[in-house]
């Protein structure tokens, strides 16, 4: 009976240590699964890293070029200087050398090596390959160098809020050169050398190179003799009227590409002002596309065009073409007076058409307008020239302006924004809309770039334009656009009137607000231009901030755009019409 017990105990704990042993080889056949299949690469990596050093290779960033081909933006080669404090035989002679030969604290340099808290140590970036050639004729044992790049922008100051800038390693930090980043960028490469567990090479194995793969070209829809004819005019107003700034956009109406786009002053993008970030801020910033302002009577176009398909619809609210509204200077609205910038007594601009009230931009005719339409239907035409939100336009911090909600918009505010105030917009924002007034009624999102390619000229990617969104008819469109032609050809817009050519267009003088109050004396002055009005190809819009000795949209921007069009005429062989 007992040696029947001792066998069953026996038995028992064989069991036991069976199933032991069985769950430990489990455990052991699981562990290596984890370690040869699931964790593999994660554990080759860190055993590569525990015996390699790697010195990075970086991409060529791509260039940024015109429409027409010209390089914009480009990059230099360049070198980078490491130390690899585990192999620095002699910490003094080397950091003194270095320190002699890119200007670098040597002291500090020698301390940082002694100390060994990190393997490699970058002394400097985007050195010269005259000071490499001098650095090679130390052979100093620890100090390695690798291929750099320097970003370089051949025009140095022109498109400068466009095109942005990069860090100094390289990436995007500004305007295109951060938003198509992705594409510009590249992917580094490496040297790879093998060291010991000191973290020292050895010198007896052949590094491993790991190529760089560099960066696509991004062609823009910037028309460089455009761009230089814009710059070149802002330039001159700035001289002659000394503004805060000014800046202009021309883009194609029949597609939205922008053509050219400039804001002064600027900055030299070779030179970027890296130590004051107030001032980069702001020279850096591209007011045409994040900054709103009240767009005062170049919003009149909007109204009119509005009226214009309303009219022609049928609507009994909208005023018809022939109305003649009456020649009071003022509406009262709201308890409060809307007034006409012109007296009358000398008889200027009695009672007037539409045609003769854009002419003469009348404050009240397009009051009047307004409140006849009504709230609905008004910003039904707001809405979908894309006022109150932003364009889409390829370019980071797009503002939207500002629109009062329909729903607690009142009589008074609508009547204003008939007219161009109680409303702000930015300039792109308003120059996408006018565009739509005038070409036939179709709305386009502006672009800035054409297509990706390869170095080697190869497409990648077209950045096709966006569909077109149809905001009125094509009749209320050409309507408008004949009204504006007059407006150049016998109104405010004369001093952009060019003998042989079709040009329309609005002007506008808008009063400024600071602190939720009308600053006396501050405006912004604006015109917007286009030619043919027939068939526009070139739609311009200036803006003018606070100029000194100017008292309106147009004496001092519309000019500006009479030079951006001689000028584009001219360089681009537009015959007469």
């Amino acid at each position: 009976m007992k040696n029947t017990y001792s066998l069953t105990v026996l038995r028992k704990r064989l069991f036991a240590y069976f199933c032991l042993l069985a769950v430990l080889i489990l455990v052991i056949i699981i562990r290596l699964f984890f370690v040869e299949v699931v964790n593999s690469n994660t554990l080759q990596q860190k055993a590569i890293d525990q015996w390699t050093r790697e010195l990075p290779v970086k991409a060529k960033r791509g260039n940024i070029l015109s429409s027409d081909g010209k390089i914009l933006a480009t990059s230099a080669d360049s070198f980078a200087v490491f130390v690899r404090t585990r192999s620095v035989k002699d910490s003094q002679k080397v950091s003194q050398i270095l320190g002699e030969l890119f200007g670098v604290d040597s002291q500090s340099l020698q301390q940082k090596i002694d100390k060994k808290a990190t393997s490699e140590i970058t002394v400097k970036r985007q050195v010269t390959k005259n000071e490499i050639i001098k650095l090679t004729d130390y052979n100093l044992d620890g100090v390695y160098y690798s291929v750099d790049n320097k970003r370089v922008y051949p025009y140095d100051e022109m498109l400068c809020s466009v095109l942005g800038y990069t860090t100094v390693d390289g990436l995007g930090q500004g305007g295109l050169e951060k938003y198509y980043n992705k594409y510009l960028a590249g992917i580094d490469g490496e040297i790879l050398y093998e060291a010991d567990l000191l973290g020292s090479d050895l010198s007896s194995k052949t590094p491993t190179f790991i190529p760089s793969v560099n960066g696509l070209d991004v062609v823009l829809t910037i028309d460089y003799e455009i761009q230089l004819i814009v710059e070149s005019a802002l330039n001159k107003v700035m001289h002659e009227y000394t503004p805060k700034g000014a800046a202009a956009v021309v883009l194609n109406p029949q597609n939205g590409q922008i053509l050219a786009m400039a804001n002064l002053p600027s900055y030299d993008l070779n030179n970027v002002p890296r130590d004051d970030i107030e001032s980069l801020n702001s020279l850096s910033r591209n007011g045409l596309v994040v900054d709103s302002y009240e767009p005062g009577s170049t919003f009149k176009m909007v109204t009119a065009l509005a009226n214009i398909e309303e009219s022609l619809n049928g609507n009994l609210n909208a005023k018809p073409l022939n109305y003649v509204y009456n020649s009071s200077r003022y509406r009262q609205v709201a308890g409060g007076k809307i007034k006409c910038w012109s007296d009358h007594k000398n008889g200027k601009h009695q009672n007037q058409t539409l045609q003769e009230a854009l002419n003469n931009s009348c404050n009240p005719c397009f009051t009047d307008i307004a409140l006849s339409l009504g709230t609905e239907t008004f910003y039904k035409y707001i809405k979908s020239l894309n006022f109150g939100k932003v364009t889409g336009v390829d370019f980071l911090g797009e503002a939207s302006g500002m629109l009062i909600p329909e729903t607690a918009v009142k009589e008074g505010d609508l009547a204003r924004i008939g007219f161009g105030q109680s409303v702000a917009v930015t300039p792109l924002q308003l120059a996408a809309a006018a565009s739509a007034c005038i070409n036939g009624g179709l709305y386009y999102t502006p672009k800035l770039v054409k297509e990706i390619k390869t170095s080697d000229g190869k497409v990648v990617e077209i950045m096709k334009p966006s569909t077109a969104k149809r905001v009125a008819s094509k009749k209320a469109s050409q309507i408008l656009a004949e009204y504006l032609e007059n407006v150049v050809t016998n109104g405010s817009g004369k001093q952009c009137y060019i003998e042989g050519y079709k040009v329309g267009g609005k002007t506008g003088t808008a009063q400024k607000f600071v602190d939720g109050k009308i600053a006396q004396g501050k405006y912004v002055m604006s015109f917007v231009g286009f030619f043919p009005s027939n068939a526009p190809k070139y739609l311009c819009l200036v803006t003018v901030d606070e100029p000194i000795g100017g008292n309106y949209g147009s004496t001092v921007a519309a000019p500006v755009v009479y030079d951006i069009f001689t000028n584009v005429i001219s360089a681009k062989s537009i015959a007469k019409q």
